[in-house]
């Protein structure tokens, strides 16, 4: 069977479609406009259908397209590259190029509510170390889990659980004042190393993740990804309940501390301490969704 070009132009258009917007996405993830953008090179055989190189230079405000080399073997020059750079056998022409690996998705830890705390965001070169400070959710509180988590959903069950681990042994004190600080590093071979460390006592614990990258298929990162898009609203719904609960508990834990201190008729502190306790039982039955 034959077709013409503009049948096959008009069947395809979804899919070039699509095309265009991996590239506008690869431009948002990497922090770039379209201006900054030096050369436009054709990689895979499809870049070669003529509309698909019309919308592309379109979408590049008319730039030249470069098709000096050939789209079938652009991958594998880059390979090559890639490869001479890791055993140290570049020439200097080829040292000169600065081929980044990053991370697929964010990494983070669960906080209260069920939250994702993310400490390495997506597409962040690595190797890389970030760190982030958390604070105790109760008075006395003498541990705390961290969970990894890999994903870029908000609720933290909704991502990928890369393991946990438990630090004791912070001194006992009121809710808010221990800190405990976690280091996310990355190291060139892409191993994963968390460390929690209790600040005022100096104690650590620590979780490695080896094979970070390899733990997610193709198929299962990109599915992550289009749920991300997918329930990104209910997402940020979630979110503000989240905190709007914390908020609420943090409010009633302030005000229980103050009004011990306080000389107060017995009448109004008896309406305050009502409403603190019925505000209480609330809280350890209420979901989230409820707020």
């Amino acid at each position: 069977m034959k077709i013409t070009r503009a049948k096959f132009e008009e069947l395809n258009m979804s899919f070039f479609t699509e095309c265009i917007k991996q590239v506008e996405k690869c431009l948002v993830d990497a922090n770039l406009n379209k201006g900054s953008v030096d050369e436009v090179i054709l990689v895979g055989g499809s870049t070669r259908i003529q509309k698909v190189q019309s919308m592309l230079q379109e979408f590049f405000d008319g730039k030249e397209l470069c098709k000096s080399i050939n789209p079938d073997e652009a991958v594998a020059y880059g390979a090559a590259v890639m490869a001479s750079n890791l055993c140290g056998q570049a020439n200097k022409m080829i040292k000169e190029l600065v081929l980044l690996d990053v991370t697929p998705l964010s990494l983070g830890t669960e906080v209260d509510g069920d939250i994702m705390s993310v400490i390495i965001p997506r597409n962040t070169p690595i190797p890389t170390k970030k760190t982030d400070t958390f604070i105790t959710v109760y008075d006395n509180q003498s541990s705390m889990e961290t969970m990894v988590y890999q994903g870029e959903r908000t609720r933290s069950t909704d991502n990928f659980l890369l393991g946990s681990f438990i630090i004791s042994g912070i001194p006992p004190a009121p809710k808010g004042v221990s800190v405990v600080e976690d280091c996310f590093e990355i190291d060139v071979n892409g191993i994963l190393t968390v460390t929690s460390k209790v600040v005022s006592t100096g104690k650590t614990e620590k979780l490695t993740v080896t094979n970070l990258s390899g733990r997610l298929s193709k198929h299962e990162i990109e599915k992550m990804m289009k749920d991300a898009e997918k329930f990104k609203l209910e997402d940020q719904e979630f979110k503000s309940k989240a905190e709007a609960y914390n908020a609420l508990e943090e409010c009633i834990y302030d005000l229980e501390n103050k009004i011990k201190g306080e000389d107060l008729p017995s009448k109004d502190l008896k309406s305050l301490h009502n409403a603190i306790v019925d505000t209480k039982e609330w809280l350890s039955t209420g979901k989230v969704a409820d707020v």
